[in-house]
């Protein structure tokens, strides 16, 4: 009898895991996902959001494709109960299904306002594909709406980007000191906070939400510092939490952390994994654990998971915690052990021209970096990039962090003494060579846009 492999989850580890499932077993097994959304990126709603993009080009998988690789997608039902030692799931529709291994995918959701007002029409998170839709059908009857978006963290500044494209008014209520806590230092959050208003965004830091009330079509909240915001939308954006409950009620090691998984992404239950959003795994160059609730964490976590699950042993040698950003066309980074304010830094700071760089250090390696600049700055400077790479080979710099110190803008030349491109251009996640995700939305054919700056180094040649 084949191999009856299930996963609870639609985004990048479930749809990344079946892939590499089927790269190994060649279709031998039979695969049942379970999901009650659509197979989709969450990462790509902010690009349907400013209008880039059609909602369909969100889709990372549709029945034909589910079908192309043996799958029985059962999307629209929820996972509602795990018995481990009986291997198998009931669903919501009544249904059970049995396992030989499973996958737990199940990501995460935003953490609830606990505040009067919180539940009025207008109101609410920004992060379904539902949510999406309901916020661009209000902003049909009303083409510049006010916004106001209660938190400032990663996810939440991805959409007021999408919306500040739209052109819409937007006001950041945010209850810490600075903006994007958990990705900046104060210095660099200065600099965003500075371009923010610059760009015509409100910001009120340090203070709460007390209560929505409704005023007409629109809504007000009031804020602990004693002010007021107007405003015709509500976007909640305090956080999120993972979805621990199945693996918690079903006697898996888990709290509201997450998940637990060893380096191959297994749990504390037999033949039972965990990836994404919702698993305190491996970091990468520590022996800590931890939740990297980032889109290369779960593609990551998807593949390595779905390679033992199809009975190829591989080990994950970590995530390493990032965020790239764009907080209305200045361009944010921040690597690794980031706000660590124990560890050795080298810092670049131009408040006025929009520039920072801190660099940390532990003994000649890197643990952690922080990068601020416009856009043009940052994309024409492939610093971050390299500093990135730096980080993920773990490469010391011995003599050359002299050399830094005296040259703090010249990253390229120990990156190339140091031959990191090697090492990363040798370094493979599985063992073998990664492949191009076979899911394109109609079949379209993805390629690079070659402008004429570029053209001499990406045309191949003809004849």
């Amino acid at each position: 009898m084949a191999e009856q492999h299930v996963i609870i989850g639609g985004g990048p580890a479930a749809t990344n895991a079946i892939e590499t499932i089927r790269q190994v077993d060649g279709g031998k097994s039979q695969i049942t996902l379970i999901s009650d959304e659509p197979a989709h990126s969450r990462m790509a709603l902010p690009y349907w959001l400013a209008g880039q993009i059609p909602r369909e080009h969100t889709m990372t998988a549709d029945d034909a494709y589910f079908a192309k690789l043996k799958v029985e997608a059962r999307v629209g039902v929820r996972a509602q109960k795990i018995d481990t030692k009986g291997k198998s799931v009931t669903l919501s529709d009544g249904k059970s299904v049995k396992f030989d291994n499973l996958l737990i995918a199940t990501g995460s959701r935003p953490a609830e306002l606990p505040v009067a007002g919180a539940d009025l029409p207008g109101v609410g998170p920004l992060w379904t594909i539902e949510n999406t839709q309901c916020v661009l059908d209000a902003a049909k009857e009303n083409k510049k709406p006010r916004v106001l978006m209660i938190g400032s963290g990663f996810i939440g500044f991805i959409m007021l980007n999408a919306m500040h494209k739209r052109g819409w008014q937007l006001t950041v209520v945010e209850m810490e000191k600075h903006v994007l806590p958990r990705m900046l230092d104060d210095q660099a959050a200065a600099i965003a906070e500075t371009w923010l208003r610059g760009q015509g965004v409100d910001l009120h830091c340090g203070t709460t939400v007390k209560r929505i009330t409704e005023k007409g079509k629109a809504r007000v909240a009031e804020l602990a510092d004693g002010t007021s915001v107007e405003t015709d939308l509500v976007i909640i954006a305090t956080g999120v939490k993972p979805n621990v409950e199945l693996a918690v009620e079903s006697g898996i090691d888990a709290d509201q952390n997450g998940i637990s998984v060893n380096n191959r992404l297994q749990t504390s239950a037999p033949n039972v994994y965990a990836a994404g959003d919702v698993a305190v795994g491996p970091v990468l160059h520590s022996t800590e654990r931890a939740v990297h609730a980032i889109q290369p964490t779960a593609v990551d976590h998807g593949r390595i998971a779905g390679s033992n699950m199809a009975g190829r042993q591989v080990d994950y040698p970590g995530s390493l915690s990032m965020n790239i950003l764009d907080v209305c066309g200045l361009q944010n980074a921040s690597f690794g052990d980031w706000s660590d304010t124990s560890a050795e830094a080298m810092t670049i700071s131009n408040p006025g021209g929009y520039i920072y760089r801190n660099l940390l250090w532990n003994g000649d390696k890197l643990s952690g970096a922080v990068f601020v600049g416009r856009a043009n700055d940052m994309g024409m400077l492939t610093d971050v990039g390299m500093v990135k790479g730096i980080m993920q080979t773990g490469t010391s710099f011995g003599s050359w962090k002299q050399f830094l110190q005296e040259n703090p803008f010249d990253i390229r030349r120990p990156y190339v003494a140091l031959k990191v491109a090697q090492k990363l251009t040798g370094a493979t996640l599985l063992g073998t060579p990664s492949r191009t995700r076979g899911f394109q939305y109609q079949n379209m054919k993805s390629g690079p846009a070659v402008k004429a700056s570029h053209a001499v180094f990406m045309e191949t040649s003809k004849g």
